[in-house]
């Protein structure tokens, strides 16, 4: 077994674990015999179980944002109707078997004192999430869209947990509703410019670019 294959049943099995245990159950005998890979093997390719932890979270934050960038590429709809995509998405994940809520901040929860590493991989992951919503609703040219990201953000956030602990996939549905409320606030407050007054400000049109010019 070559070292990439080994971290790969190594990831593997920490996933699967980590998510359905947590982390503080699982040490890293159990993770020896759950992934097939020596000890010695184990700590060449992490040398502490932080270091695993982390490799973890930073993979399944990849998987998880692909699959949801994925979801709302695929889906049609408007473009200021794309970010009730991501509840929809959401929904899905929540009827999944074996849903367990958000692996970030379980695994922040235990470890956020006691393993900087995955801290951090859960802080990035939050602010790439947040990233993503910016861009999706900037589509609309709301008045505040860092604004409106992170209101929806919390929506997801706020589903996400209240899912997990009761077991209830219709949190993405009702957070969806508030999403679309304040999607329509946005874009009934966005800031729309005045006309010029008659007769003043007034400027021909710009002659159209020569062939092969852009603008």
């Amino acid at each position: 077994m070559d070292a990439d294959e080994a971290r790969i049943r190594l990831l593997d099995a920490a996933e699967r674990l980590f998510y359905e245990r947590g982390v503080q159950a699982v040490g890293m005998d159990e993770l020896r015999t759950a992934s097939g890979v020596s000890l010695k093997r184990l700590y060449q390719c992490f040398p502490s179980k932080g270091d695993l932890v982390e490799g973890y979270l930073r993979r399944r934050d990849e998987r998880w944002r692909a699959s949801l960038a994925d979801y709302v590429s695929q889906h049609a709809a408007r473009p200021g109707e794309r970010p009730l995509l991501v509840f929809d998405w959401l929904g899905e994940w929540f009827t999944e078997p074996g849903y367990r809520g958000c692996a970030f901040i379980n695994a922040y929860a235990e470890l956020a004192a006691l393993s900087p590493g995955a801290a951090r991989a859960a802080r990035d992951h939050k602010l790439a999430l947040l990233a993503y919503m910016t861009d999706l609703v900037g589509e609309s040219a709301p008045a505040d869209p860092a604004l409106l990201a992170r209101q929806l953000v919390l929506l997801a956030d706020g589903a996400v947990t209240t899912a997990a602990m009761t077991g209830d996939a219709a949190a993405a549905r009702h957070a969806r509703t508030a999403a679309e409320t304040l999607l329509s606030a946005a874009r009934t407050t966005a800031p729309r410019a005045d006309p010029a007054p008659p007769g003043r400000g007034h400027r021909e049109p710009a002659a159209p670019p020569a062939s092969g010019q852009r603008t």
